[in-house]
């Protein structure tokens, strides 16, 4: 559900001029990409089709959405084995069939599988993407929007670290119009009280729970993601967005892959940016990269 609704979103906005739909059930993708594409007449004249992994020749990027679902109340660090064990035959069958491509990992828990296919797949840092915390950035900013009465578009705030329990929201480093939160929470009348974060706070971290318990899956929202991601690749747009990749940024944490704002564009990500934190959200971060450095050497023999 997250390949084919970021393929849907990704021919709503003509992201792309051709989608190809791979899938280990071949009826399942045949059928999404049949209905994706009596879509496109409303939408854009996108080329829309399911094949094997020799269909991928000649694209710009792959997007990896493979693997087992989160399960109701399941972390996703327990996916860790499991959809591994999924990307270790993936992987190879993906760079034979398109050696060139950005790989943009989007399956959980998707730092360290973008850790993992980093060390697979041989190709240059920046050229294998997380979707990391995109998805997490932007609940942060609609719930600011919605407490602050202004559109989501104006917020600027990221969630760093870890796509997961660990992952650290910036309060320190988000603006609104150019201004400081607090400063514009003020001339709102909106105040961000210690009970508004945390209910923020909740339902940024908590929200895939709850989702999942509801509906068995998120899907929409981060298929909106993944197709902004492919917008600022094909046109070389050098966006910052929080995505998963090498830290070579923080020299004071571990050398996994986490979420930073990351410039991205044509030749995937060029650029980190090391935002500022406070004493205590510099503290989160550390301690989520520990995290993910931990699960990620539990697999070192995968």
């Amino acid at each position: 559900m997250v390949g084919s609704s970021a393929a849907y979103a990704i021919a709503l906005r003509g992201d792309a001029n051709e989608l190809v739909l791979v899938d280990i059930r071949r009826e399942a993708a045949q059928a999404h990409a049949e209905d994706i594409l009596h879509a496109t007449p409303f939408a854009s004249p996108v080329r829309v089709e399911a094949g094997d992994y020799p269909a991928l020749r000649g694209a710009n990027a792959v997007i990896l959405a493979c693997g087992a679902a989160q399960k109701p109340g399941e972390s996703r660090l327990e996916l860790l084995e499991r959809n591994a064990r999924v990307f270790a035959q993936a992987v190879p069958q993906v760079r034979r069939a398109a050696p060139d491509a950005i790989l943009l990992i989007a399956s959980n828990p998707v730092d360290i599988m973008t850790e993992l296919v980093q060390r697979w797949a041989g190709l240059p840092e920046g050229r294998v993407i997380g979707s990391g915390t995109i998805l997490d950035t932007a609940r942060f900013r609609a719930l600011l929007g919605e407490q602050l009465g202004v559109s989501p578009q104006s917020v600027h705030a990221y969630v760093l670290g870890e796509h997961g329990d660990s992952e650290v929201l910036s309060w320190s480093s988000a603006r609104v119009g150019g201004i400081p939160l607090e400063a514009f929470a003020q001339q709102r009348g909106r105040l961000i009280t210690g009970e508004v974060r945390a209910r923020i706070d909740e339902g940024v971290r908590r929200a895939a729970y709850r989702i999942i318990q509801g509906k068995g899956a998120t899907y929409y929202g981060i298929g909106g993601g993944l197709a902004r991601i492919i917008r600022a690749i094909r046109d070389n747009e050098l966006a910052v967005i929080t995505l998963s990749a090498p830290n070579r940024t923080l020299e004071d944490a571990p050398r996994v892959c986490f979420s930073l704002p990351r410039i991205v564009g044509r030749a995937g990500v060029i650029g980190a940016l090391r935002p500022a934190l406070s004493v205590e959200e510099e503290a989160a971060l550390r301690r989520s990269a520990e995290i993910l450095r931990g699960a990620v050497a539990r697999l070192d023999n995968v």
